[in-house]
């Protein structure tokens, strides 16, 4: 399996590893996983995410190039700015999400999920080649990224960067050095809190890492990031977005941009628009059990509509919430249904996401 520049690091200061994405990561350190999720809620903390594949795009044609090849328009983004988008193939079905940042009029950085992450560069070379002035490059093995996220982000982070953390919005992105090291510094994040990701160079990562270490930033596992990421509603792609999953079945309809020339797979998802969808991604908050993925959602009347996408305690709420895609026809807010898990089954009712939302 891979490692990230940070992995012999976790091993040495106890982390639980597992394997994710291709990748060796740290999945809980001492304090578990609930402890280390209420440290981000309460304060700050911090993840290597350096699994993550990062792809420039550059070149006179780069921001048409990536209108056609996601759902989102990049071109519209102001040097500066980033912007969330799937990425779907011919058949509407969604291949990716990700994130990308206009760094330069053009120049931008595409980061794509780790397990996703050759499968997406042979997708944009496939498709490049139709640009010429388009330029691509995988910067992945040598790129790390360190995500910081908290109410106290934006307080510790500043310590060791000059850059105006407080006149940075939320979805843009800044040049400038962290603890001396060149940075870019995204405001995004996928917690529900705000905070910051780090771009740095590989051989950067450790004295980085270290630094935010010695001032106190709890190290924070796969396993709080997805309940966190669970609480906020924010997607994990093969569970609430894979190839059999559009967009628009996600609720992510506001992330496709109709009024661009064209795009992969517009065509597909404008005759699912024009019909409407058949079912539909939703919040359910559980009793009397935790659901989990894969589990049958029923209605009533013990009839399979639907199947959980994503499931867990939430610890900030106290009680099971789930994500799951059921049948149109039970979508609505405070329709009540049911979950089959093993031989038992537990109430549950359609509630708005996300599940939490932080103050602001």
């Amino acid at each position: 399996m891979r490692t990230t520049p940070l992995t012999e690091w976790h091993r040495l200061h106890g982390a639980k590893m597992t394997e994710f994405g291709g990748y060796w990561m740290p999945l809980e350190y001492g304090s578990g996983i609930m402890g280390e999720h209420h440290q981000v809620r309460r304060d700050v903390g911090m993840f290597d995410v350096s699994h993550m594949g990062e792809f420039w795009v550059t070149g006179s044609e780069a921001g048409t190039f990536l209108d056609y090849l996601v759902t989102n328009q990049p071109s519209a983004l102001e040097v500066g700015q980033a912007l969330y988008t799937p990425m779907c193939d011919e058949d509407g079905g969604t291949r990716d999400d990700l994130l990308i940042y206009r760094v330069e009029p053009d120049r931008y950085l595409m980061v794509v999920n780790a397990a996703n992450r050759a499968v997406d560069w042979e997708w944009a070379l496939s498709h490049a080649k139709k640009w010429r002035g388009v330029a691509l490059s995988d910067h992945s093995d040598d790129t790390a990224l360190i995500a910081v996220q908290g109410p106290r982000a934006a307080e510790t982070l500043s310590q060791l960067t000059p850059v105006d953390l407080a006149a940075l919005a939320y979805y843009h992105v800044a040049s400038g050095p962290v603890l001396g090291y060149p940075a870019l510094i995204a405001r995004t994040g996928y917690t529900g809190e705000d905070g910051f990701e780090l771009f740095l160079a590989a051989y950067d990562a450790l004295p980085v890492w270290e630094r935010l270490a010695e001032m106190g930033v709890s190290p924070v596992g796969l396993g709080a990031r997805d309940t966190l990421r669970l609480e906020a509603a924010m997607p994990l792609y093969g569970h609430e977005l894979s190839p059999t999953i559009t967009p628009l079945e996600a609720g992510l309809g506001y992330f496709v941009k109709w009024n661009k020339p064209d795009f992969v797979g517009r065509s597909r998802l404008f005759e699912q628009k024009r019909a409407g969808v058949g079912r539909k991604l939703v919040g359910l908050e559980v009793e009397g059990g935790i659901a989990r993925a894969g589990h049958e959602v029923l209605n009533l009347e013990e009839q399979v509509v639907g199947q959980v996408t994503s499931g867990t305690m939430s610890p900030t709420l106290g009680r099971p919430i789930a994500l799951a895609l059921v049948a149109s026809p039970y979508a609505g807010l405070g329709q009540t249904l049911k979950i089959r898990v093993r031989q038992r089954l537990l109430s549950a009712t359609v509630v708005q996401r996300p599940f939490y939302r932080r103050s602001r």
